[in-house]
């Protein structure tokens, strides 16, 4: 792990001198960095999964090395399951897009270099943040992302829309990250140890001890932390704004990996410090808001890359409450969820750079006859767009059911929990606005409009469509074939208490295409007409 970390960010040193021997195929160098690290990651396999057929328990990986021992500093990274699946994302979606960017930008482009580097440490610094095991060191790796984003949002600095939204994201994380610092030393100081792992195997005590008080405070900041960098309500608002960054930029940070930063922390915390008194409250009611004022903006807009802004602002409500929810059946569903959310979003916002670049405009009241003019793209963007609305038999479906059967154990039956039946209630509504926002956004973005010239669109190179299709493909492996996911998550899940018997025990324990004629079942197809009439 300190290895993968050191070439990254040694390779983001050297990438502008790259860039003025290659240009624009400098990208190709870079992309080669993180899909290294990619493969290693998958070398990695058989120690994270020890168990038979890869999925019976969960190991681990350790790498320490000493800093400043006076202060409690050190180098302490640990691969686990969560870390590992996390990486897989991280990783693999990086090199992707940094192919991609070999054809978004031209030679001419200002500051390619300086690009390039940035977008390869941000990589590299979400790597160490979803490794680290040190709270000190996470938070570097925290602040890190923070401030490559700014960097990478205000690319186009002679525009002055670019350099506001910069900043804005900038003061909403770092205040974040502030809060944050304070909970994180509250909570270090409470246990007695900054090792992450540590303090999640005295975590029960932690929260109805002698300290309660002060880790119930700690937790509660933390959290702020990571509401404000996956963007929920009231902080949502930077997200859409960020869009002025160039679209990798947006399919990277603001689809696979910045934001899900606050949900790793979610997930990270949530095995040990669920039960904390204020965690559901904050979790279940800020998540289920920011899925249904994401989902109606999303509505409102006639640009394609802000329909998916803000599809992302709701998404990524909907994967705080099921990571945050603090049940085996509901882990195993948000870890589901939020791989399958960074396939298909980082696919369309690809699809989106191409359709700008070889059209000129992102408006659907412009757009028009873009399926005629390139297929293709169409049928890469369809299937993302269907994965998003949870259509079978793709990964987007296969993580929605798993979803709405936790909720449904959680707010029916004779051992609901309070508020359950509001929080399902409010998540079909929450996948009515995505099925019509994803229409919207297809048939904007492809259709052959009345009354509308067709677009001008120039031809499309196969390695500019590459990347999006690959990601594309995966949703579709994943949606027929759940199984090694499933196996990937099953040992994270493992971690949370199972319900005592008798007490409305979760029973969706499986990723799974068919689980058959059940309730959760029901709900999708009343999603799907309600979906289609509001469309």
């Amino acid at each position: 792990m300190i290895t993968v970390l050191a070439v990254t960010f040694a390779a983001a040193t050297v990438a502008p001198w790259i860039f003025r021997k290659l240009q624009r195929n400098a990208f190709y160098v870079l992309a080669a960095v993180p899909a290294l690290a990619f493969v290693w990651l998958l070398l990695q396999y058989d120690r994270i999964y020890p168990g038979k057929g890869g999925a019976a328990t969960g190991g681990f990986i350790e790498e320490t090395l000493p800093w400043i021992p006076n202060l409690k500093l050190e180098f302490a990274f640990r691969m686990d399951v969560l870390a590992w699946v996390m990486s897989l994302l991280v990783l693999g979606v990086g090199a992707l897009v940094l192919v991609y960017c070999a054809r978004y930008f031209k030679n001419k482009d200002a500051d390619l270099g300086g690009f390039g580097a940035q977008l390869l440490a941000f990589a590299g610094a979400m790597f160490g943040l979803v490794t680290a095991d040190d709270l000190l060191m996470m938070f570097i790796f925290w602040e890190l992302t923070t401030v490559l984003s700014y960097l990478l949002i205000g690319y186009a600095r002679t525009r002055l829309s670019a350099r506001r939204s910069a900043l804005q994201a900038l003061m909403v994380t770092t205040a974040g990250g502030l809060a944050m610092l304070v909970g994180l030393i509250i909570l270090g100081q409470a246990s007695g140890t900054y090792r992450i792992s540590a303090i999640l195997t005295q975590a029960a005590t932690l929260v109805t001890g002698p300290a309660q008080g002060a880790v119930a405070a700690a937790v509660v900041l933390i959290l702020v932390g990571a509401i404000t960098k996956s963007a929920l309500v009231p902080f949502h608002f930077w997200l859409p704004g960020a869009m002025a960054a160039p679209t990798p930029v947006s399919a990277y940070l603001h689809a696979a990996a910045m934001v899900k930063a606050g949900i790793y922390i979610v997930a990270r915390l949530a095995p040990g410090f669920s039960e904390s008194p204020y965690w559901l409250p904050l979790v279940l009611g800020l998540g289920l808001a920011t899925m249904l004022v994401g989902g109606y903006r999303a509505l409102r807009q006639t640009d394609i890359k802000l329909i998916l802004a803000y599809g992302t602002v709701s998404q990524l409500g909907f994967l705080t409450m099921v990571v945050g929810l603090g049940r085996p059946d509901a882990a195993l569903a948000g870890l589901a969820l939020l791989l399958a959310h960074g396939l298909f979003k980082a696919s369309l916002f690809l699809v989106v750079g191409i359709i700008d670049h070889q059209s000129g405009t992102r408006d659907i009241r412009k757009l028009s006859g873009v399926y005629k003019s390139s297929r293709a793209l169409a049928i890469v963007a369809g299937i993302a767009a269907a994965s998003m609305a949870g259509i079978p038999p793709l990964a987007g479906f296969v993580a929605k059911e798993s979803v709405f059967e936790a909720f449904v154990h959680y707010g029916t039956g004779p051992a609901s929990q309070p508020w359950g039946l509001v929080l399902l209630v409010g998540l079909v509504l929450g996948s009515i606005l995505t099925f019509a926002y994803s229409a919207r956004f297809m048939l904007g973005a492809f259709a052959t409009k009345p009354g509308v010239e067709r677009t001008p669109f120039k031809a499309i190179q196969p390695s500019f469509l590459a990347a999006p299709a690959v990601l594309s493909f995966l949703t579709i492996v994943y949606g027929l074939w759940p199984d090694p996911v499933d196996g990937w998550i099953q040992p994270y899940a493992a971690l949370f208490v199972e319900p005592a018997a008798g007490t409305n025990a979760a029973s969706a324990s499986h990723l799974a295409l068919w689980h058959g004629l059940t309730p959760a079942l029901g709900l999708t197809a009343v999603t799907f007409a309600a979906g289609v009439a509001m469309f």
